[in-house]
């Protein structure tokens, strides 16, 4: 079903840029303002310039952050910053990280894949994609022509080729191995023997591949083919713009970590928080746990042991800013069903994201469409601490705190064609971007 080929990376050259931990950084879109500009200052060649360049009050059609890309792109082409591998490789990479004490590995594979509409069901999404996001994503594949982050997409199963190689590869000596900001160590080997390769490409043939992260640059993918057919007269099913770089990782990866995404908000009225805890009341039960905001660690510890407690329960922390309570929302049986039973199906009812989203974003706090697609409004975190911190500082007005949504879920879901609201998953660590670069042209 899926066709997953190996490709001429292009991967710097060490030999001009000194460390990789130097130039390469997250993916655009978790990097906050602080981070792109610590980026830019690190190293004149950092691939931020490429993914999440500066913008400046002169900017127009023919000078902007997607015209400097290209420019940068093609300058360190051309002086051989960047280097194009001669043979097709597969990318074998291993990441590790500590979570909760614990040291884990993920490994994944880059390849290029052909991108198919989603009816289609060989690639599924599993959230929803914001128009404008998508948008400045083509105009950088317009621009420079390339994909500088890989899709992280997930597939059911080992493949027995790939087993193999991650027992042996790290016995042997990685292409590259870096650290970056965050104490996570990365290797990167190529893998470049047609047989294993093909073995490889055979392997996937029976596969469905599930969006994990990067929905928005798959989505931008598919219009810049549909772009590139309409403007290149010798466009053939053999172009690279029918392809889009991925890094795959099995589901069944022990190194496959889903964190919580929290929302915090901003511009609440007064009245609505005023009134949360009584109109709340309607759909949960509510149990409080008061601290004191000079020693709220112990009721912190307590808030958070609560909500992680019964998994199969659907339940969000709530912490309202000047009020110091922990609130612990439990969903009342069929609240949700008495309310969006005839629109929503089963499986995406049972989503603690689909919970908040309808029940308090939509129902109690009266946000509409215009409000969920406001950044303004909305910032999202993976960090319990991070969240309360903020709400505590003033920072916020509210913050929702969620548990993760399960590997089960996001398969079942993308199965049965539906699609999460946004902001569902955060899958830890991402894909570093700068490890690999995919050409299009």
């Amino acid at each position: 079903m899926a066709e997953v080929i190996p490709f001429k990376g292009i991967l710097y050259n060490t030999e001009k840029i000194g460390g990789l931990a130097d130039v390469a950084t997250p993916p655009y879109d978790v990097i906050s303002e602080e981070e792109q500009i610590n980026y830019h200052n690190r190293h004149p060649q950092n691939i931020i310039r490429l993914i999440l360049g500066n913008e400046t009050e002169s900017d127009d059609e023919k000078n902007n952050r997607y015209t400097r890309a290209a420019a940068f792109f093609n300058e360190w082409l051309t002086y051989d910053v960047l280097v194009q591998d001669k043979a097709p490789a597969f990318y074998l990479s291993s990441v590790e990280f500590s979570i909760e004490k614990r040291m884990i590995r993920r490994f994944g594979i880059i390849a290029c894949v052909r991108l198919e509409p989603f009816e289609k069901g060989i690639i599924l999404p599993h959230e929803k994609t914001f128009s404008k996001v998508k948008s400045e994503q083509l105009q950088l594949m317009k621009a420079c022509h390339a994909n500088f982050s890989q899709v992280f997409s997930l597939f059911s199963g080992k493949i027995d080729s790939l087993t193999v190689l991650e027992k042996s590869a790290l016995s042997g000596t990685a292409h590259s191995d870096f650290t970056d900001d965050k104490g996570h160590r990365h290797l990167l080997w190529k893998i470049t023997d047609p047989v294993i390769q093909e073995n490889i490409s055979n392997a996937y043939k029976d596969k469905v591949l599930y969006i994990a992260d990067g929905h928005h640059r798959y989505e931008a993918a598919l219009n810049y083919r549909e772009w590139a057919s309409k403007n290149n007269p010798e466009f053939s099913e053999k172009h690279p713009a029918n392809f889009i770089m991925m890094y795959l990782c099995s589901m069944e990866d022990p190194g496959l970590i889903i964190l919580p995404t929290h929302r915090l908000l901003t511009g609440v009225m007064e009245s609505n928080l005023s009134g949360f805890e009584l109109k709340a009341s309607k759909y949960f039960d509510i149990t409080q746990i008061p601290f004191d905001p000079k020693t709220p660690d112990k009721a912190t510890r307590m808030f958070v042991s609560a909500l992680r407690s019964e998994s199969l329960t659907n339940k969000i922390g709530v912490l309202i800013k000047n009020r110091n309570i922990f609130y612990i929302l439990s969903l009342k049986q069929q609240a949700l069903e008495t309310n969006y039973g005839s629109e929503l199906p089963e499986s995406l009812m049972r989503l603690d994201v689909t919970v908040l989203t309808k029940l308090i974003l939509h129902e109690i706090l009266r946000f509409d469409q215009t409000g969920f697609d406001n950044e303004k409004l909305i910032t999202y975190t993976s960090s319990d601490n991070e969240a309360i911190e903020q709400i505590s500082s003033g920072q916020f007005d509210i913050a929702f705190i969620l548990n993760s949504t399960k590997i089960e879920q996001v398969q079942k879901i993308a199965g049965e064609g539906l699609i999460m609201p946004s902001k569902s998953t955060y899958f830890y660590p991402k894909v570093i971007t700068g490890q690999v670069i995919n050409k299009l042209f």
